[in-house]
């Protein structure tokens, strides 16, 4: 028995790691803490705390949902408005307010964003039908539309990058991209790469990114331009490499 006794000892010692003279106080400190946390484990005044932390949630997150109902078809108006000028004539964006089975923390819907890139087709997801250049066209009309409510607000993004927001369009749509980034650059910072002169005029500062090869090694640079080197690149990107007078009387006038 005696052997027993001592065997569990040692096997306890190696479970807890700890030196087996040290076991006993061990046990001790443990019924102590047991004790604590009977006395703390009120069981009526946790179900009553629950309750008003649940009470509380339905009502945040209620007066969330009133609000959401309410911006949802204002916001995707202006949107669908801002469509039409950014070369996507006729499509349509929609909020869809989705409700979860269970309460989220980001309230009791969570929010969907649906586009038609054309007349007559049905909206879905914008991620699953936008290309790269709708998608930054809408991130564009979605961020002029809002710009001046997140100005207001200290979580508003301080940078926006915008890359390749030109694809597939120019003339006048090129120039309503170009204004629409210019207004939204007065309360933050864009960026935007961009190879429509009409955009890159737009901008209150240039940079040139170019790229060379020198045997086998490719290197991009980057320089900021201005003034007539600025025009000069301008005029490049509306008409090629040979500069023109009336290239260049036109990078000024886009410029001005």
């Amino acid at each position: 028995a005696l052997d027993d006794r001592l065997s569990a000892w040692m096997s306890l010692a190696r479970r807890y790691r700890r030196p087996p003279a040290e076991l006993p106080a061990l046990l001790a400190q443990w019924r102590v803490e047991l004790r604590s946390l009977d006395a703390a484990t009120d069981v009526d005044a946790l179900q009553h705390a629950a309750d008003a932390a649940k009470a509380a949630f339905e009502k945040a997150a209620g007066a969330v949902s009133k609000q959401r109902r309410a911006a949802a078809p204002r916001l995707a108006g202006a949107v669908t408005q801002g469509m039409q000028q950014l070369g996507m004539a006729g499509g349509r964006f929609e909020v869809a307010l989705l409700a979860q089975e269970s309460p989220q923390s980001f309230g009791l819907e969570s929010a969907e964003f649906l586009v038609a890139g054309h007349a007559g087709s049905t909206p879905r997801p914008l991620g699953k039908v936008a290309s790269g250049g709708e998608l930054s066209r809408i991130a564009l009309a979605i961020a002029v539309t809002t710009c001046q409510r997140d100005a207001q607000q200290s979580d508003a993004a301080g940078t926006l990058i915008f890359d390749e927001i030109d694809a597939g369009i120019g003339g006048a749509v090129a120039e309503v991209v170009g204004r629409l980034m210019k207004q939204l650059g007065a309360g933050r910072q864009v960026l935007a790469v961009t190879h429509l002169a009409q955009v890159a005029a737009s901008a209150d500062a240039h940079l040139l990114v170019a790229k060379t090869t020198q045997g086998k090694t490719t290197a991009s640079s980057l320089q900021a331009i201005a003034g007539e080197a600025r025009v000069a690149e301008i005029a490049r990107m509306l008409g090629g490499e040979r500069l023109a007078g009336t290239g260049l009387a036109h990078a000024q006038e886009l410029l001005e």
